[in-house]
């Protein structure tokens, strides 16, 4: 019987999840294990998980799980350096040459586990099948407004948390920048499910926003209008031969933007198109600051979707349950494809 279990994040600042009680008990019908383990953090309460039949384990003992299970989270694995012996289905950030997804690929070699990543689950067109592109969009835009809303007073934004809801986060900036002129945005990636949200937070908002996406892009540049706009979102994820919108030099150019939301945020790629900064931020610290006068922050959270971790959560399970009801058959199908590439990194390691 194929086991899946259900990890609780370890991450700070994530509570989200990829299987819904409603999922949970799909996949039980449907002749799967399921484990679920509790978590003090999750933003789906465990009680319909219960109700739901599955099995219940402690918080974090996925590592004691039975060998054939194959374990199920989103974000990071504690960066303890351990063997991973067990299938693991999780957003590796390992594929595009990052330092700390080097690193987890040697764990797998060491361990002989496997890594079917949640970002190469792609239909039979190459398009994902699940993504939580529409959320980050969202929540990526919010931050980035509260940093420029947080220009306009003179200040740094502060640190930012989770909502209960999308309403809650409109009431919020909404309030922040009350009697504010609006700023220009220009979203890049405009078409697909992260820049759609984005354009909606913004337009939500009163935000006029400038929508580019391939056709715009097709030159390779230099992309001047970017430097016209206040805030820049980048909605593309970084490969081989994307464009650099915004080069070192903005810096020091003559510009409007004081705000870029790498909402992508791929900074440690060598494809970024973004070349004014070089880390991530968290909820602790959103902005980095990487010019003054005017000054030019940069906001880069790579779980921007736990702002609102139960839309978010339930929108993402939605989309990823037909494939989770296809573990039995690894060997094909979104999993079959997956596992070539994980085999095609691991070989390089």
């Amino acid at each position: 019987m194929t086991h899946l279990w259900v990890r609780a994040e370890q991450r700070p600042n994530e509570e989200r999840v990829g299987l819904t009680p409603e999922g949970a008990a799909a996949l039980v019908q449907a002749g799967l294990r399921v484990t679920v383990e509790k978590s003090s953090v999750r933003a789906i309460p465990m009680e319909g998980y219960v109700q739901a039949g599955v099995e219940i384990a402690e918080e974090n003992t996925w590592p004691q799980a039975p060998a054939d299970a194959i374990i199920f989270g989103l974000k990071e694995l504690p960066e303890d350096g351990t063997p991973l012996p067990h299938r693991h289905i999780m957003f590796g950030h390992a594929y595009k040459g990052q330092p700390a997804g080097q690193e987890l690929l040697r764990r797998f070699k060491a361990g002989g586990g496997t890594l079917y990543d949640l970002e190469y689950l792609v239909n039979e067109d190459g398009r994902r099948v699940a993504a939580f592109g529409y959320w980050a969009g969202y929540a990526g835009a919010a931050v980035a407004l509260k940093t420029w809303a947080a220009q306009q007073r003179g200040a740094l934004i502060g640190p930012v948390a989770k909502y209960v809801g999308r309403e809650a986060l409109l009431d919020d900036l909404a309030a922040e920048m009350h009697s504010m002129l609006r700023p220009r945005a220009i979203v890049i990636g405009a078409l697909g499910r992260v820049g759609t949200g984005a354009s909606d937070l913004c337009e939500a908002l009163g935000v006029t926003v400038t929508k580019w996406d391939m056709a715009e892009t097709a030159s390779g540049g230099p992309f001047p209008e970017v430097l016209q706009h206040e805030i820049f979102l980048n909605c593309i994820l970084a490969r081989p031969g994307c464009p650099v919108f915004v080069p070192a030099s903005a810096k020091t150019d003559s510009r409007a933007l004081t705000v870029i939301g790498d909402i992508a945020c791929d900074p440690t790629s060598d494809f970024s198109p973004i070349k004014v900064y070089d880390r991530a931020t968290d909820w602790s610290a959103p902005a980095l600051r990487v010019a003054d006068h005017p000054p030019l922050d940069v906001t880069a959270i790579d779980n921007l979707p736990s702002l609102l971790p139960v839309e978010s959560s339930e929108d993402y399970a939605a989309q990823l349950l037909p494939s989770l009801l296809t573990l039995t058959a690894l060997d094909a199908g979104v999993w079959g494809r997956a596992k070539p590439e994980y085999d095609r990194h691991i070989a390089t390691i």
